[in-house]
């Protein structure tokens, strides 16, 4: 059955309930909920407070705002009484309501409404995964760019470290055998080996070589195990979000919990469906309770992933405007019938739909929802980044790395100074000039083994 939700003012028939204020001046309830009615400071601002200062305007009256005392919209309780602003309306506390109220057909029957002023229907909203993205380069996506420049960074440092720990070390520097000395190009052509866990010899000898090449081991394989799993997550959640569309696919996987909020138009709307679909939905929500207090606290679970919050499309929109991660599904119109559009029991509902009528068609109620509800993600992160892995992640392991690296180096060196001291004792020379001449031909051999390599 074919139908729509609309966000309606609600109120009584002002010529059979008891009034304090003025014919003048109207007391109006509502409840805080963005971007319809939020605080600032003292002051209240946004949608609905536009809205009734435009009605204001037409209609010819003023008013006195206050918030619902019961933060509830209005249902109707086992002992026949109502709650929320309906409640407030009826029992003369407020002459009307201005706030995202939906119409039902009990709420119909209780109070007096005036023509819609917006249209919507139900939606729900969950965690962006990116599957709706390319997935060219999909297999970066486990980390964030800064990891990837962190581990390009490592490499290369790795790699160099390597190297110069082989020429300093005297154990690892063989000038009579050259062809089994560490290269610049076979450190890095080690490293790579180990990264990919395939190992490439010959292997180090002296403990400073092999203490740089077993942290770099335990680096690349602490990386590849974060990457594989982040990357198996991903996957598996991209599978899963990617085929829930729509209410039928909802209701047809068990991965992800759902709800709305409880005693809400939108529980009533899957309580009263026949619909086979609808009725497993709130089957579901039955069984689970998994129904929420209010809007932020779906909003929030929805956020924390695991959870997809059912409610109006025109409110989810706003929710995922603001919040990068998540996206809304496509829209499904609620049973309510036109039948919404007021009786003309009073003089004010005549004046108040009119009013109504003259804003939607100069444009002004688009104006207004322009306004207030962000036509794009204003997040600083991008939805697919949430579930990277960044260096604030990794800190720890780069941090192992570096300190493994320095430590290589210094006890590269301080086997460098021993057998220096060593040729000094036998050539009745100082320690320092003997270092010195081990320097110069490491690196001096170094240089000239590089070019031989890059004129080949």
């Amino acid at each position: 059955m074919d139908g729509y939700l609309a966000v309606c003012l609600f109120l009584t028939a002002l010529l059979s309930a008891p009034h304090t204020t003025s014919a003048s001046e109207l007391s109006i309830t509502t409840i805080k909920q963005d971007p319809y009615t939020m605080s600032r400071g003292s002051e209240l601002e946004g949608y609905c407070i536009d809205l009734i200062s435009e009605l204001s305007q037409k209609v010819g009256f003023t008013f006195k705002i206050h918030l619902v005392k019961d933060s509830r919209y209005g249902s109707l309780d086992s002992s026949g009484s109502w709650s929320g602003m309906i409640g407030e309306v009826m029992r003369g506390e407020a002459d009307l309501a201005v706030a995202p109220l939906t119409i039902t057909a009990t709420r119909e029957l209780a109070v007096e409404m005036t023509t819609p002023f917006m249209q919507t229907g139900l939606s729900f909203l969950l965690r962006k995964d990116g599957a709706d993205k390319e997935k060219h380069l999909g297999f970066l996506s486990p980390f964030s760019m800064e990891m990837w420049v962190g581990v390009l960074i490592a490499f290369l440092l790795t790699g160099l470290c390597f190297f110069l720990v082989a020429r300093i070390s005297p154990r690892e520097w063989e000038p009579q055998s050259e062809g089994h000395c560490f290269t610049l190009v076979h450190s890095f052509w080690y490293i790579t080996g180990a990264l990919t866990l395939q190992g490439a010899g010959p292997h180090p000898k002296a403990l400073s070589g092999r203490l740089v090449s077993a942290v770099w081991w335990v680096f690349s394989v602490v990386l590849l195990v974060f990457y594989f799993a982040n990357f198996s997550h991903m996957q598996h959640a991209d599978n899963t979000h990617v085929s829930i569309k729509s209410f039928e696919d909802l209701s047809n996987q068990d991965s992800l919990d759902y709800g709305t909020v409880k005693g809400g138009s939108s529980m009533t709307f899957f309580k009263n469906s026949n619909n086979p679909v609808y009725r497993r939905i709130h089957q579901h929500m039955e069984r689970q309770n998994s129904y929420v207090d209010n809007m932020e606290e779906g909003i929030a679970r929805a956020k924390e992933g695991k959870f997809a919050f059912i409610g109006e499309a025109v409110s989810l929109d706003l929710a995922a405007a603001r919040h990068c991660t998540l996206i809304r599904s496509e829209e499904l119109p609620q049973c309510c019938s036109e039948q919404g559009i007021l009786e003309q029991g009073s003089k004010l509902v005549k004046n108040l739909t009119v009013a109504i009528l003259q804003l939607s068609e100069s444009g002004e109620l688009t104006y207004l929802r322009d306004k207030w509800w962000p036509n794009s993600c204003v997040g600083v992160q991008d939805a697919h980044t949430a579930n990277t892995l960044g260096l604030h992640n990794m800190q720890g392991l780069f941090l192992l790395l570096g300190l493994g690296l320095g430590l290589g180096l210094l006890v590269a060196l301080l086997e460098l100074v021993s057998k220096a001291r060593v040729l000094a004792k036998d050539g009745k020379k100082s320690c320092c000039s003997a270092l010195s001449t081990e320097l110069a031909q490491r690196f001096r051999g170094g240089v000239e083994s590089v070019d031989q390599e890059s004129k080949a």
